[in-house]
């Protein structure tokens, strides 16, 4: 596994928090430090659009989804190569998660904490050391140090 951390994107002061290129693929990780539960909430469906948001306590972190999805964007065009999975993940370092459970996934975008998305990121994969080490250096000059 290599990490990248706290990169510039270019053309925006906008930043990534983590890239994380593993096995299994390149995880996109926006960590933050928010007080609160965080969950996943349905609204509309039947007769209205059905739309998924996301709330840390009482504080709508919807944006963080829209974010993430383009950070994970970015990332794959930067690639260039549909056979890597790009993942985005929001990582929420203080909030209150349930003993069990808890992570969920929000408009394909992974909520989670910092100890289950270790486990996630050490699972096998089919990517060799040398594709891992191939897609870190293309992501450390696609995305330079902030």
């Amino acid at each position: 596994m290599r990490v990248l951390h706290d990169r510039g994107i270019p053309g925006s002061r906008a930043n990534l928090d983590h890239l994380v290129v593993c096995p299994t693929g390149v995880f996109v990780v926006d960590a933050k430090r928010y007080q609160g539960r965080p969950r996943r909430v349905v609204e509309g469906g039947l007769f209205t659009p059905r739309t998924e948001k996301l709330l840390v306590g009482r504080r709508d972190c919807t944006k963080l989804v829209e974010a993430g999805l383009k950070q994970a964007e970015l990332v794959r065009e930067a690639l260039s190569d549909d056979a890597v999975e790009v993942r985005s993940v929001l990582c929420f370092v203080e909030a209150d998660w349930p003993l069990l459970g808890g992570d969920f996934v929000v408009r394909d975008v992974t909520v989670t904490w910092p100890r289950k998305l270790a486990v996630t990121i050490d699972r096998p994969g089919p990517l060799t050391e040398e594709q891992i080490a191939a897609l870190h250096q293309r992501l450390a000059t696609a995305f330079p140090p902030a």
